[in-house]
């Protein structure tokens, strides 16, 4: 059974992101299972369904903008679409996959030698992805949570929550191909079963 986290803080933080500027109530939450610092950020009004997305920190892709993958995308997206139907961004501090970022950088060197996103990380001793959604599922029951659409198409993230016993819905995101990142995200349909229909 998933131990309890409680609310720690929630404070209005006004964000302005390509796409949408308004305010968000970030929650911070003590209990969570590996002890990191992660956010909760409500957006808008949400309803009985809340729609709610995880997502793993990306410094390279969120915040300076890479376009080796799509997270910086994924991440505008995401909140222009939750504050259009109200609901939570859950901002998990999982750099690369669950790696950190020095590995995930690693891994960057060994995809310009030419392996897949998934093999560099097993070549540097890892998983292919490390990411574990207890704390996600923690956040959300302490939220009062039980039921969710989530933005993802990531099978493994509605099958997680789901196991930690909250009713999800999955709803797809859109795929932000580039030419830049049309090989990890090929990778991604193939290795980690995305349901990116348009990525190869």
């Amino acid at each position: 059974m998933t131990p309890s986290a409680t609310v720690r803080t929630t404070l209005d933080l006004p964000i302005r992101l390509p796409g949408w500027s308004g305010i968000a109530e970030v929650a911070t939450f003590d209990g969570l299972a590996d002890g990191g610092e992660h956010l909760a950020l409500r957006i808008g009004s949400p309803g009985a369904v809340p729609l709610v997305r995880l997502h793993s920190e990306c410094l390279t892709g969120d915040v300076l903008g890479s376009e080796r993958c799509d997270c910086g995308p994924q991440l505008h997206e995401a909140v222009q679409r939750i504050a259009a139907a109200g609901g939570y961004l859950l901002y998990l501090r999982q750099e690369g996959r669950g790696i950190g970022l020095y590995a995930k950088l690693d891994a960057y060197a060994l995809q310009d030698e030419g392996l897949d996103t998934y093999e560099a990380n097993l070549a540097l001793g890892y998983a292919a992805d490390a990411r574990d959604y207890t704390v996600a599922a923690q956040m959300l029951a302490a939220l009062g949570i039980a039921q969710l659409a989530l933005l993802t198409n990531n099978p493994d993230k509605a099958a997680q929550l789901a196991a930690s016993g909250l009713d999800v819905q999955p709803v797809p995101t859109a795929v932000h191909l580039s030419s830049a990142n049309a090989r990890y995200l090929a990778a991604k349909a193939r290795r980690g079963h995305r349901l990116l229909s348009d990525a190869g």
